[in-house]
């Protein structure tokens, strides 16, 4: 029996020390307004140490203000990573307009909304298993205003033209 527990502390130190991918969330843009809702796009970051290509199952996210969950979905079969190299996923998450109705206290204060993006990728690696590598990002979205609709983003004001 003490060879066998040898064996498992073993292998399960080797287990522990081996490398596993790392993510982090490099950037997120608002990228449209639509009839289904909000469509946010953020850029993450996935660098590999393995020499092989390693598929992602499935990336779960949550995007909360104000400690409320807003919206929270999962995306099946994102792709996979670069073998020994660091992988660029564009994920997009879409925010239902619903979600905007317990917004409003938050964006009548500064015209702003403050959120945090939590993202977990889930991988299978053969040895270790299946494991989430989480992830999470804290911004705050400019809404536009009405001066911004009519004039454009930068504020300013169309020149009058007088017709004779």
């Amino acid at each position: 029996m003490d060879l066998l527990e040898k064996a498992k502390n073993f292998v399960s130190d080797k287990i522990a020390n081996v490398p596993v991918p790392e993510a982090t969330i490099a950037d997120v843009d608002l990228k449209g307004f639509g009839l289904d809702g909000i469509t946010l796009l953020s850029k993450v970051s996935v660098s590999n140490p393995y020499g092989v290509p390693i598929p992602i199952g499935e990336i779960v996210y949550t995007v909360k203000s104000k400690e409320r969950v807003i919206a929270s979905g999962t995306i099946p079969d994102p792709g996979s990573l670069k073998a020994s190299a660091s992988t660029q996923l564009d994920v997009t998450v879409k925010v239902p307009h619903s979600a905007a109705i317990s917004l409003i206290r938050d964006i009548s204060g500064d015209w702003d909304i403050d959120y945090c993006l939590e993202l977990g990728l889930i991988i299978d690696l053969p040895v270790v298993g299946s494991f989430t590598i989480p992830m999470s990002y804290d911004g705050e979205m400019k809404l536009p205003t009405v001066s911004d609709l009519f004039f454009g983003s930068s504020g300013e004001t169309v020149d009058k033209v007088e017709v004779k």
